[in-house]
């Protein structure tokens, strides 16, 4: 029993974490670094600082990649695990193994913890919880990378549209389409830096000679978004036949505008549906105690003097 009691707060606990990391609005990593960056230049700190996390961090990457290329030989998953962490925006060469690293790191510290929190199980009961934190906590970058690539693919589908029309007020104005590309990608950045990024990469992969139909292909493989996908097919098609890309960019724009409007809808549909967990398991069981409370206790006194 105590047992479970302690997975039930550890549980709770993680969860708050990610409730709280999920509200509070967290500051950009980048002005935080910046900042921290400024503080150790003025106290005449910054520079040998900088340089000794640089080495240790260069150090445990390098420990990390050598562990996951050993782990990782062998695998049939390879191409699919560099897929997911291009989409979830970790392009180096090395993140795949440090991927397998982390994994085997987490699993083995989830064993120790789950071994530290239950010392009073012996045996076969002990395997069995072992086995099952080992198994949770091996998981856990999975989801920890499935939730970075839904988060960038949602940012993405929200700030498209606004491309969308940035891309064509750039082509009616009288830009080629690859130029246009390039300006909105510049002008998009302050809206969304991830779908900046995905079209610089596009437009490099033009400038590097990468034929215009394979880059927009590889922007909607790449990403997995399917408005991209739609976006990267009606480019191609229109660039084929030879029509006019303005009017087909309007029209795709309107769409993509109808469609988030609608899944703001839905969103807000399914709001009360979302809501009845919480009323049924923390809301309404407050109110029975303080409502039929009273009454319970008195019915227990008479009956008991009976």
């Amino acid at each position: 029993m105590l047992a479970i009691v302690a997975v039930l707060i550890a549980v709770t606990a993680i969860l708050g974490v990610i409730a709280i990391a999920e509200l509070v609005p967290a500051r950009d990593r980048s002005v935080g670094k910046r900042l921290q960056e400024l503080q150790d230049i003025a106290s005449n700190r910054g520079v040998v600082h900088r340089r000794r996390r640089q080495a240790n961090r260069e150090q445990l990457e390098v420990w990390l990649q050598n562990f996951g290329e050993r782990v990782s030989s062998g695998r049939k998953d390879l191409f699919e695990t560099r897929q997911k962490l291009i989409r979830a925006g970790y392009r180096s060469q090395d993140a795949v193994p440090i991927y397998y690293s982390l994994r085997v790191l987490s699993l083995v510290v989830g064993a120790i913890v789950i071994i530290s929190m239950v010392p009073a199980l012996q045996g076969r009961n002990l395997l069995i919880w072992v086995g099952a934190g080992g198994l949770v906590f091996w998981m856990l970058p999975a989801g920890v990378l499935r939730r970075k690539i839904r988060l960038r693919q949602k940012e993405i589908q929200i700030a498209l549209p606004d491309a969308l029309d940035m891309l064509v007020i750039c082509v009616e104005a009288g830009l080629g389409l690859n130029q246009a590309l390039v300006r909105v990608s510049e002008e998009v950045e302050t809206m969304s830096a991830i779908l900046s990024e995905e079209l610089q990469i596009v437009n490099l992969e033009m400038r590097a000679g990468t034929p215009r139909e394979d880059a927009l292909r590889n922007l909607g493989e790449r990403t997995d978004v399917p408005d991209l996908r739609a976006l990267a097919t009606m480019l191609i098609q229109t660039d084929r036949f030879g029509t006019s890309i303005a009017q087909a960019l309007r029209v795709h724009s309107d769409t993509l505008r109808t469609k988030r409007r609608q899944r703001a809808e839905e969103a807000a549909a399914k709001t009360t549906i979302k809501m009845v967990p919480p009323l049924v398991f923390f809301i309404f069981p407050a109110i029975f105690v303080v409502v039929l409370g009273p009454a319970m206790l008195h019915l227990m006194n008479e009956l008991g003097g009976v």
